[in-house]
């Protein structure tokens, strides 16, 4: 299945459950409204305790990880060209080249494994620099591929066997002065003379080559094997003969086998593009997972890439997004939050509606397009308005969101107060996470004309252990904000029950643009915290509060 007809939904880095849930849920959506496209929900990072334990209570698989949308090997043009097997001889593999048009030629081993590259340029600078009379024997090639190669057949002797050692010479010369050259398991090229083939075997040639005839007589038949040597036939002429023996030799022989430069399906273009400016390959083999042979690409095929297709949910900071994001096709956006720095080229098809939760405008969707709602996405799309509304205390709640949860907890068939204890009790089950796990649990970067922030957040029933969080959470902001290039970090830890959130700071400019958004005192050894009642929305009102100040 191609990329045209593959469509990836994805939410933001440091995905929430509403992030994951949107993604499966509009994926779901999308499927049953559609016959030709195929959506496939992915995430942009690791999900969350309590994400996950939404999935796994309504038994939703979470999406495949999907952290750079950038254009790959596998979405350029790869050329099917054939690979070939190591043992087939330089003329059978010359003349596949010149049919296919190809100037590269992958040489596979028994497993489809690349084990070498044969160019055209191997072979024609092999054939104009050598001038060894062993060559042939040094290659060790097949007496089947030698008779092949000159379009003739082996009269004595095993065809499998090979010829390892000896010259090639042709008995050009007086009877005396030819057996005085010849040297012992040497292929002698020779005419239709019966008195210098027997006497060219009598002296220790390995194997003779009987030019201009299709057969031999029975006499120098009957010799040979008694002496245990090669006889092939071949009606070409002598010099065609002498031309084209040494292209018996086996590929194996003149392939480039070290510093091979091969790509795989995964490897990024943005990567190869420069490695293909250095090297300046005609084409290079591609290969799979596994390591096998799939085809070939050259620098031609960055031209025309066939750009991921993508569906943005729950966010439109680009900051936020999926990394390469510039790279992909951007079809449609669904979100809830402010219209961020997210730029498309061509016209897209955009959802954002003031609500508490991304999944609220899903419900609506699914209402709109006549399309059921099973269980197990009701129950994911019931977790995330859960989530992101805090079980409706929320100012960011709308009766929207209230409705559409309360509606959905009765599709998925579960008291959603008793619900929303358990997962918010999985999320901020935090004691085995470390310091950086736990930031980036729920973490966003913002950034605001020169000024560059994040802000992360744990919402939890239980105070004690969001106290216990604090102390864990707090030597860990100025290593994110070294980590990520932000000149300040915040850190959210929400009690729901007492709807209040403490709010850790980092920052040089981080205790003022607090004290400028909020009427509250700095305490702490550092003063780095603050109380803030009634704010336990990053998004309605510290995010808000904060761009007002830096305005």
């Amino acid at each position: 299945m191609g990329n045209e007809d593959r469509v990836f939904i994805v939410g933001h880095k440091n995905p929430d459950t509403d992030s994951i849930c949107s993604a499966i849920s509009l994926a779901y959506l999308k499927n049953k409204a559609n016959d030709t496209t195929h959506y496939h929900a992915r995430r942009a990072g690791q999900i969350n305790e309590e994400t996950e334990f939404a999935l796994n209570y309504f038994g939703v698989e979470q999406p495949k990880y999907m952290p750079n949308v950038g254009t790959q090997v596998k979405d350029m043009q790869i050329d099917e060209v054939e690979g070939a097997p190591d043992g087939i001889t330089v003329r059978i593999a010359w003349e596949f080249m010149q049919e296919s048009g190809i100037a590269t030629l992958p040489v596979m081993d028994s497993e489809n494994r690349l084990e070498g590259i044969l160019s055209v340029t191997d072979i024609t600078q092999y054939f104009m620099d050598s001038y060894s009379k062993t060559i042939l024997s040094e290659a060790k090639p097949k007496y089947f591929d030698i008779a092949e190669t000159l379009n003739g057949s082996v009269l004595v002797g095993d065809p499998e066997d090979r010829f390892t050692e000896g010259r090639v010479i042709v008995a050009a010369a007086s009877e005396a002065r030819f057996l005085g050259y010849l040297k012992e398991n040497d292929l002698v090229i020779m005419s239709d003379r019966t008195d210098m083939q027997i006497a060219a075997i009598e002296h220790g040639a390995k194997v003779i080559v009987v030019t201009l005839m299709n057969d031999v007589s029975a006499a120098v038949k009957a010799f040979a094997a008694a002496k245990n040597a090669v006889v092939i036939a071949t009606a070409f002429d002598t010099y065609t003969t002498v031309r084209l023996i040494n292209q018996a030799i086996p590929v194996r022989y003149l392939m480039r086998k070290e510093g091979l430069t091969s790509f795989r399906l995964e490897d990024f273009t943005d990567d190869i593009r420069e490695i293909m400016a250095k090297k300046r390959y005609r084409a290079y083999p591609v290969l799979n997972h596994q390591g096998e042979y799939v085809g070939m690409v050259g620098s031609q095929s960055l031209i025309n890439i066939n750009k991921k297709k993508i569906i943005l949910v729950d966010h439109t900071e680009k900051s936020q997004a999926v990394d390469n994001l510039q790279q992909a096709e951007i079809l449609e956006i669904v979100d809830h939050h402010r219209i961020g720095t997210v730029e498309t080229i061509n016209p897209i098809y955009f959802r954002g509606e003031p609500v508490g939760c991304t999944c609220t405008i899903l419900y609506s969707m699914y209402h709109e397009l006549g399309i059921d709602i099973p269980r197990e996405i009701a129950g994911i799309m019931m977790s995330a308005i859960i989530s992101d509304t805090l079980l409706f205390r929320s100012p960011t709640c709308t009766p929207r969101d209230k409705a559409a949860g309360i509606a959905l907890s009765k599709i998925a068939g579960v008291n959603i107060e008793e619900y929303a204890k358990q997962m918010f009790r999985a999320g901020s089950a935090l004691g085995n996470k470390t310091p950086d796990e736990i930031m980036h649990q729920d973490f966003k970067k913002f950034i605001f004309g020169e000024t560059v922030f994040g802000v992360g957040q744990i919402s939890s029933m239980d105070a004690d252990e969001l106290a216990e969080i604090a102390d864990k959470i707090r030597p860990q902001l100025p290593v994110e904000a070294s980590r990520n290039g932000m000149s300040m970090v915040f850190f959210m830890l929400t009690d729901i029950i007492e709807e209040k959130t403490t709010l850790l700071c980092y920052g040089k400019d981080a205790p003022n643009l607090l004290l400028d958004s909020f009427d509250v005192e700095l305490t702490g050894e550092n003063a780095d915290t603050a109380i803030l009642p009634g704010v336990v929305s990053r998004k309605k009102q510290l995010i808000p509060a904060f761009m007002n100040a830096l305005q």
